[in-house]
């Protein structure tokens, strides 16, 4: 409350300072931004302010009246009586009967507070050995029936009888209604124990938890499916209370989990998707793959939907195969010194060897990749990594190079493969050019070494090879290699494939 003087002063300020508000409470620290133009408009209609406030009553002398009156009416009850009438609170509705009845003060309790422990105990001793009704006992104690039974919880339990009659009738040392209570006692821990362990069993096979989880710990919506799977058996109260879901929650969830999954078509399309190629397909390539079925859905939706799914890509590291053996013959230079971009086909190649080990035997790859693209130009499989190996697939690059104008960068590691008689005439004829990677540098080489983790992740760690032959293993890889050109899309292309980006671009292929 501010004085006369202080609101005299603030308003003052205010016209001096030009009607600026924050101004003036930055220079006075008082009052708040409304007060100080209530004041103002105050100030300019009277040209003066107030001495002082006057509060006008909440609630009228009948109002007052009429709920002293419906409080005696009402067995004497505050919360019944504010019940009624929706106001005032305890104490004011306390103080209103001591002020119009100030003869029945000693008769008319407020909160329980105002009461001694001695005689709240007495209360409760004669609420459970009464013989007659619990509100006769607190007519006579002067107290409404819902604060004796509050007195009843606090000093005892909610579990506790509120009435020993049937105690008190039955003769004393009753051998057989101790047993019958002992039996009821046990029947109620084994069916708490029942539930716990179903409760236990369907988290395993529903949400698959382990068997020792703390159905407490768990998400509302799980315990909701929970619930729902044991209602059958349990009552739906005592499940709430085992997993500590409350009512509320859910009938939300519930309603939740029977909306129709407006994701089920797409959850269809995604996992044809990852199956059809090699499980490979990531939350980047997952969108640009909907999009060619007319499926437009935001990257986040993919992300979540590939985790409900469990659509992961595997991804693994393995030992990689090395063909250095040393420096044999004179090695060229670093010509593309780690530039894998071509601004056409036929301008730089990369090749290398990668090693394959299943049970049936060892398999060897021996690829040459555009770096215009990414395209496989020419691949070559076999089981030894000779010379053969590497002279077959320089062939067949050699003869996709139809305009006499293009003379392909061929770049390789320092491996022998490199510099044995065949590749160099090979090479010579073909008026190639040769370019090495550093000496144990795989970066120099890093977009063939990408194809091979690709390739690898995508095809070999994913599935078990255990009964599969060598030529099994062949054809799939080169089922693979084909499948990477012309089918698996890449987002740097557009969300082509090699051969789609080259036939819109009107490259032959």
């Amino acid at each position: 409350m501010y004085s006369y003087e202080d609101r005299l002063r603030a308003v003052r300020l205010y016209i001096k300072l030009g009607k600026r508000v924050r101004l003036t409470i930055r220079q006075l620290g008082y009052p708040t931004k409304n007060a100080l133009k209530s004041w103002h408009r105050e100030f300019e209609q009277r040209h003066d302010l107030p001495s002082g406030y006057v509060r006008r009553p909440r609630y009228s002398k009948a109002q007052k009246e009429r709920a002293v009156q419906q409080y005696r009416d009402n067995g004497r009850c505050l919360a019944a009586t504010i019940g009624i009438l929706g106001y005032p609170s305890r104490k004011l509705l306390s103080d209103w009967v001591h002020e119009l009845h100030p003869q029945a003060g000693t008769r008319i309790v407020g909160p329980s507070q105002q009461l001694s422990p001695a005689v709240k105990q007495a209360a409760v001793i004669a609420l459970c050995m009464r013989q007659g009704s619990a509100q006769s006992v607190a007519q006579e104690l002067g107290v409404s029936r819902p604060t004796l039974y509050n007195w009843k919880h606090r000093l005892l339990s909610h579990d506790a009888p509120a009435s020993m009659k049937r105690q008190q009738d039955s003769p004393p040392g009753s051998e057989r209604a101790e047993l019958e209570q002992q039996l009821e006692a046990l029947r109620r821990d084994i069916r708490r124990l029942q539930l716990e362990q179903d409760l236990l069993k369907k988290a395993n096979e529903l949400l698959k938890k382990d068997l020792g989880i703390d159905p407490q710990l768990l998400t509302n919506r799980e315990k909701t499916q929970l619930v729902d799977a044991l209602r059958s058996t349990f009552a739906l109260t005592e499940l709430l209370r085992e997993v500590g879901l409350p009512r509320s929650s859910y009938f939300y969830h519930r309603a939740r989990l029977e909306v129709a999954d407006k994701y089920v078509e797409v959850r269809r399309a995604m996992t044809d998707i990852f199956e059809r190629n090699y499980r490979c397909y990531g939350y980047r390539r997952m969108p640009a793959s909907l999009t060619k079925q007319s499926v437009n859905i935001s990257e986040k939706v993919v992300r979540r939907l590939m985790k409900q799914q469990s659509l992961v890509p595997i991804a693994r590291r393995r030992r990689r195969y090395g063909s250095y053996m040393g420096e044999i013959s004179p090695a060229p230079d670093n010509l593309l010194n780690r530039d894998f971009s071509a601004s056409a086909p036929n301008e730089k190649w990369l090749t290398d060897i990668t090693e394959f080990q299943i049970p049936a035997g060892k398999v060897y790859l021996s690829p040459m990749i555009d770096c215009f693209d990414g395209m496989v130009v020419s691949w070559s499989i076999g089981t030894r990594p000779d010379a053969e190996l590497v002279n077959t697939m320089l062939d067949a690059a050699i003869q996709t190079v139809t305009a006499s104008s293009e003379r392909p960068v061929v770049h390789s590691d320092r491996g022998g493969h490199y510099r044995w008689p065949g590749w160099l005439s090979r090479i010579a004829e073909a008026q190639l050019v040769r370019s090495m990677s550093r000496k144990a540098c795989s970066p120099d080489n890093a977009a063939c070494e990408g194809f091979f983790g690709r390739l690898k992740n995508e095809l070999f760690y994913s599935r078990d090879w255990l009964s599969t032959t060598i030529e099994e293993f062949v054809a799939a890889l080169d089922a693979y290699i084909r499948w990477y050109n012309e089918t698996r899309i890449k987002i740097s292309l557009g969300s082509r494939s090699p051969v789609e980006h080259r036939r819109e671009l009107g490259i032959a292929v």
